[in-house]
């Protein structure tokens, strides 16, 4: 016999839509199985079996992360299948700096009302992401919270946590002056700066489907292009070079998330021009006539992720890069100083 209570539904949380929403999402769960998950969905705690194997150091890493206000254009174009993706991304594009492979994903999903096809559809795209990024997806939580989230709005947050031998970590302790600084373009505003992107463009249910010549697209669908995965592109490039150091650029932009990758002494030193500015940061502060620091302090500017490397190493990583399917471009070099970062 299925739990019910009629006065909890009455108090607005009906457990039976829970109960279909789990249905619903299991074939999007199934999609990212791995050797090593052992958990099903359902349980009270989400399994998993990690491999040791040719490891002499094993180090978790973690990583937690949500969406943040990008979810208001979701609402607003009544399409919730890639914001899992982007939940997914701003987790596992944070383990992967310091050199580690996710191995599982966990969400959390709450809701002012549960509509079952709503949740799976968000599931979906969760269950896209990690699929990108080669992890299982082996728990969740789905709280109805009436009164709390108004009725068809939603928030999303994910934990994740991957692994690496400690001899082959990423932490910035072998850079030095003369090492390259590449960037992996990124997909657009990727999940970060929405509560700015909002105020300039003012959104609303008609103009999130006007349509851009710019981007050739409607402005929703731009907005909610899913952030990058680059668990795969670095997997590849780590294999091919010595990866020094990594930044994954999100709020904050590259003032305050290159700065984080750079030891003591040392400065990145980026050159704009050679910045591949997307046509939506072109259009952003344009319309909402935002200073140029500004732009590079808040958005990813069209690169989603920074790296180092030996100089002489340069054209393999800008190789390894684009045979991963990933655009790479020569954004400068590590010179002496305690700047941090300095755009010129």
């Amino acid at each position: 016999m299925k739990s019910f209570s009629e006065s909890y539904k009455e108090a607005g949380v009906d457990v039976t839509a829970g109960y279909k929403a789990v249905e619903l999402m299991k074939q999007h769960v199934a999609r990212t199985k791995i050797p090593g998950a052992i958990s099903s969905i359902g349980g009270f705690g989400g399994l998993f079996q990690p491999d040791f194997a040719g490891m002499e150091q094993p180090i978790l890493v973690s990583g937690t992360d949500g969406v943040g206000t990008k979810l208001k254009i979701a609402f607003l174009m009544d399409q919730h299948d890639t914001i899992g993706i982007d939940c997914v991304a701003m987790c596992v594009n944070d383990v992967i700096t310091v050199g580690a492979m996710p191995l599982f994903f966990l969400d959390y999903i709450a809701l002012g009302k549960n509509f079952p096809e709503q949740v799976a559809s968000i599931v979906s795209g969760i269950a896209e992401g990690c699929v990108q990024s080669g992890c299982a997806l082996i728990g969740g939580e789905t709280a109805e919270m009436p009164g709390f989230y108004p009725v068809g709005e939603y928030d999303v947050a994910g934990f994740c946590v991957g692994m690496v031998d400690r001899k082959k970590m990423i932490d910035g302790t072998r850079m030095q002056a003369g090492d390259a600084i590449i960037g992996i373009r990124s997909s657009g505003v990727h999940s970060n700066g929405f509560s700015l992107v909002r105020r300039i463009f003012d959104l609303n249910e008609q103009n999130v489907k006007q349509h851009i010549n710019e981007f050739g697209k409607t402005l929703g669908e731009e907005l909610l292009t899913p952030t990058k995965i680059y668990v795969k592109t670095m997997k590849s490039l780590m294999n091919q070079c010595d990866v020094k150091a990594v930044s994954h650029i999100t709020g904050g932009g590259f003032y305050e998330n290159i700065p984080r990758m750079m030891s003591k002494g040392l400065t990145a030193k980026i050159e704009k021009a050679a910045v591949p500015v997307l046509p939506v940061f072109q259009v952003m502060q344009k319309q909402g006539n935002i200073p140029e620091r500004d732009m590079f302090n808040t958005f990813n500017m069209g690169v989603g992720l920074c790296i180092v490397v030996p100089a002489d190493q340069t054209d393999r990583a800008v190789a390894a890069i684009q045979d991963a399917g990933e655009q790479a471009v020569i954004l400068g070099q590590v010179v002496s100083g305690d700047e941090g970062v300095v755009l010129c």
